[in-house]
């Protein structure tokens, strides 16, 4: 396991290689804050080093310099932070160039970070968590695995013995383990995560993060009358679950409910998808998140009451699978018409909502990797997030301080008739495709209670990269988590 350790900025470096950055002016590259110190070390070199290997500062720029037995430390890395000015530091910037310094490591077992002077908590949060994130490796089936060697970091700062900047390191040493176990299980493929060794493994993880546990098997699910989970799962030679997971502090501050969605794989059912179904095996990216966010909410003891309410299922093809035009009924009693069975997603939530909402809950976060729409309007680099106003934009505001980028997306209250039946209570999927993000998020309003703060997040693009960028290499990315933790953390303390 990788140690993170805070030293001071003045004493020698002792690593294997040394991370600093740069940022571009219009002069050209300059070295930010904290390099002073290396640059010292080096005999004032680094950066004509810098502008005769032509870095330009830019941001997911990693360049390498060799100090040839000429400094403390074999090999300086300058990560780019993109255009600004030495002293102005942003923390995701700088979580972004050190992830990608580190991605570009294999062999370093000790990397110090060199960025940013003082003890700046939001600094070292960045740095910490940029080098864990960026150090991820997903090598669990390669038989001569390629995994990062590294054993410790070192972040270098004035005053190492702070309070603060201790308690920066270990919250996002938390923060990062629950997005790279989020990484591990969307990375994870569907002969070995399906809806019942996915449960197994919340369960597992749950009790000994001293959570209550639930699991409900098809049994259970068919008591409870969940149709919409047991439809999905269906085709599938393996059967759905529901997973519910607890942390309820002594005084909780507030109650929160959190649901994901957990289609292990995704074939399109009937309707099988004609393209992209490689990359099924992360939809079930919303549900691994909650479930790391609720472990991650009791690891920081956060004076809030958490319950996540998790469904799973595989969207298989068989005799035994829903078909277009089913009606089916859900938790609550209400009919669903299945125009559509790739719109699956909806489904199997709109049954955990109302779960989760017969707790009565203060707010509600659900999040699913649901629409093509998403990306189509954001890409894959934004989070679209939608419901009620202000608890929408509370979250938004979270998620945007925690690094992550999200974009607020209204509900039009004229979307509703779209999904009018005429033989049901509502349709999974109009005809009209149009605004298929909104639509979405329309369909999953209706069932949540009036009055109740709740936010959509659609994380369809985020949550699986075909391109490395920042701390994130290629696959899963974890996206989310920080987010939900932090929103849980804003309500706690308001």
């Amino acid at each position: 396991m990788t140690s993170v350790t805070l030293v001071d900025n003045a004493a020698p470096l002792t690593a294997d290689v040394v991370v600093v950055a740069t940022v571009s002016t219009a002069a050209g590259v300059a070295l930010a804050d904290g390099a002073a110190a290396v640059d010292a070390a080096l005999g004032g070199g680094l950066l004509a080093a810098l502008r005769a290997v032509e870095a330009t500062g830019r941001a997911d720029e990693a360049v390498k310099i060799p100090t040839l037995g000429n400094g403390p430390v074999p090999l300086v890395v300058a990560a780019g932070l993109g255009p600004g000015q030495p002293g102005t530091l942003d923390p995701e910037a700088v979580r972004r160039a050190v992830g990608t310094a580190l991605r570009g490591l294999q062999a370093a077992g000790r990397v110090a970070v060199a960025i940013g002077a003082g003890t700046d908590p939001e600094l070292v949060a960045a740095c910490c968590e940029g080098a864990l994130l960026g150090a991820y490796r997903f090598t669990r089936y390669k038989t001569a695995g390629r995994a990062s060697g590294l054993r410790r970091i070192d972040i270098a700062v004035s005053e190492p013995a702070q309070a603060a900047a201790k308690a920066a390191v270990r919250r996002s040493k938390i923060i990062a383990e629950a997005v790279n176990n989020t990484r591990d299980l969307v990375n994870t493929p569907a002969n070995i995560l399906n809806p019942v060794s996915f449960a197994e493994y919340a369960r597992e993880q749950g009790v000994a993060a001293g959570l209550e546990v639930e699991v409900l098997d098809e049994r259970a699910l068919k008591r409870g009358r969940f149709g919409g989970i047991l439809a999905v799962g269906g085709g599938s030679q393996t059967p759905p679950r529901l997973v519910r997971l607890s942390y309820t502090p002594a005084r909780p501050r507030a109650r929160a409910a959190l649901v994901g969605k957990g289609i292990t794989f995704d074939t399109g059912g009937l309707d099988l998808k004609t393209s992209g179904m490689g990359d099924m095996k992360s939809d079930m990216a919303g549900a691994a998140a909650v479930i790391e966010s609720v472990i991650a909410a009791a690891r920081l003891k956060l004076p809030i009451a958490v319950t996540a309410t998790v469904p799973m299922a595989e969207n298989a093809v068989s005799g035994s699978a829903y078909r277009p035009s089913d009606i089916i009924t859900m938790h609550d009693g209400r009919t669903v018409e299945i125009d559509n069975t790739d719109a699956e997603g909806r489904l199997i939530l709109a049954d955990a909502i109302l779960r989760a909402c017969e707790d009565s809950p203060d707010c509600l976060i659900d999040t699913a990797t649901l629409t093509g729409g998403q990306v189509v309007a954001l890409g894959s680099g934004t989070s679209g997030v939608m419901g009620t106003d202000d608890f929408r934009d509370r979250v938004v505001a979270a998620g945007t301080a925690a690094g992550e980028s999200l974009w607020p997306m209204p509900l039009l209250p004229r979307l509703r008739t779209v999904l009018d039946s005429p033989v049901a209570d509502i349709v999974n999927l109009p005809k009209d495709r149009s605004a298929s993000m909104l639509v979405a998020g329309t369909f999953l309003k209706d069932f949540v209670p009036e009055g109740l703060d709740w936010v959509h997040i659609d994380i369809a693009g985020p949550a699986f990269l075909k391109t490395a960028s920042g701390y994130n290499g290629e696959g899963g990315t974890g996206v989310i988590v920080r987010t939900i933790v932090a929103s849980l953390a804003e309500l706690a303390a308001n």
